[in-house]
């Protein structure tokens, strides 16, 4: 009636037992920390796209604005972009 394969003394049995208890409390405890380092995971946004090449004349501006030009000069240059543009 009693199974003694557990219970005969021998060292076997409760070293299994032992490696199974730990094992699952193991598995269980990764689980745990696993799911709260997902949610808990920042997510960065994606990274911006980069914006369209900026057209002639924008470039033209910009060159104005930083001083890079004087504007009689700004002046030529966008007559002369618009020139070559429209023939």
């Amino acid at each position: 009636m009693w199974d003694d394969r557990w219970h005969n003394g021998s060292a076997g049995g409760w070293l299994i037992m032992a490696l199974m208890m730990v094992a699952f409390w193991g598995g269980l405890i990764w689980l745990v920390v696993s799911l709260l380092r997902h949610n808990t995971t920042i997510h960065h946004p994606p990274p911006p796209q980069p914006s369209a090449r900026p057209s002639p004349e924008d470039i033209l501006h910009e060159r104005l604005a930083r001083g890079e030009i004087d504007a009689e000069e700004y002046r030529q240059r966008l007559d002369a972009l618009r020139t070559h543009r429209n023939p």
